[in-house]
């Protein structure tokens, strides 16, 4: 199938910079592209798919992305990432978990099944630490604690909410940085670009105002966040690092739907994010 004919698909429930760059990137090469909403999207198992058979998950929610792109893979379309990368990437506990199996620096890291088994999880640990939401991104319900007694306020309004997922704790020591960190986007095994986030506070998300500038991309850099999207199976990732006082580098996150829009914006006409993401449907459907 040449790329001039391939039916590809875009999974996206929001079409935000990124995936109007990846549809314009797609349309300026002749592709045919169906975008796919996935608020609108059923599969029965068993039965045959008659739509495209490679399809970008682009969708913003962590659950609806994963049980997509399972359904799709269950009736034979190519999904990119793969619902087993998203599965682990979409989950704070499961990454942290696979990357300490694949033996990749990471902070050090535990999970506490109640809030009252959290305060224990972080005196293990030591303070400063962060608490997290095993789903979730932007920054959002992260909060750092200094102290048993700032975390037992923290610890205490999440036993109050509803959700029973709230209840398990995620806790991770803080590292000693700079106020930034660096995001390296991968596609297909290649690190496309980086860039710094640096911010005023201690979270340096784009989506809270963080600033992005360039990051060279040094031969440690790059081989720490090709290895840490391969070995966690992500085609597609920004991966976010930090790196401590003395310059060593820890793996915090890989992001399997990555938003590029700050690293794209940063590095102009010199990178091409959304081209190498094509490149790589392209490569997956000719395969």
């Amino acid at each position: 199938m040449s790329s001039a004919t391939a039916r590809f698909g875009v999974l996206a429930s929001r079409v935000r910079f990124e995936e109007k760059s990846i549809l314009a990137t797609l349309d300026k090469r002749g592709i045919v592209c169906e975008q796919i909403d996935p608020r609108s999207l059923s599969v029965r198992a068993g039965t045959a798919w008659d739509g495209p058979g490679t399809v970008l998950n682009r969708e913003v929610g962590h659950y609806r992305a994963l049980y997509a792109a399972s359904a799709l893979e269950s009736v034979g379309v190519t999904v990119l990432n793969s619902a087993a990368a998203t599965a682990v990437c979409g989950d704070k506990w499961q990454t942290s978990a696979a990357l300490v199996a694949e033996g990749l620096p990471t902070p050090d890291t535990g999970l506490a099944l109640t809030p009252d088994a959290a305060l224990a999880a972080l005196e293990e640990i030591g303070y400063p630490a962060v608490v997290k939401p095993l789903v979730g991104s932007w920054g959002r319900l992260v909060t750092r604690v200094t102290d048993p007694a700032m975390a037992s306020a923290v610890l205490e309004h999440l036993a109050a909410l509803p959700s029973p997922q709230s209840h398990i704790v995620y806790v991770q020591r803080e590292v000693p940085k700079a106020d930034r960190d660096i995001r390296v986007l991968v596609v297909d095994g290649r690190a496309v670009g980086a860039t710094y986030r640096s911010s005023k506070e201690w979270r340096t998300n784009v989506a809270r105002g963080a600033v992005s500038e360039r990051c060279p991309l040094d031969p440690d850099l790059t081989t720490l966040a090709v290895a840490a999207a391969g070995k966690l199976g992500a085609r597609i990732a920004g991966v976010d690092l930090l790196q401590d006082p003395d310059g060593r580098l820890t793996v915090l996150e890989v992001n399997d739907r990555v938003e590029f829009r700050g690293l794209q914006e940063t590095h102009g006409t010199d990178i091409d994010v959304a081209g190498a993401i094509v490149d790589l449907l392209i490569k997956e459907t000719r395969a």
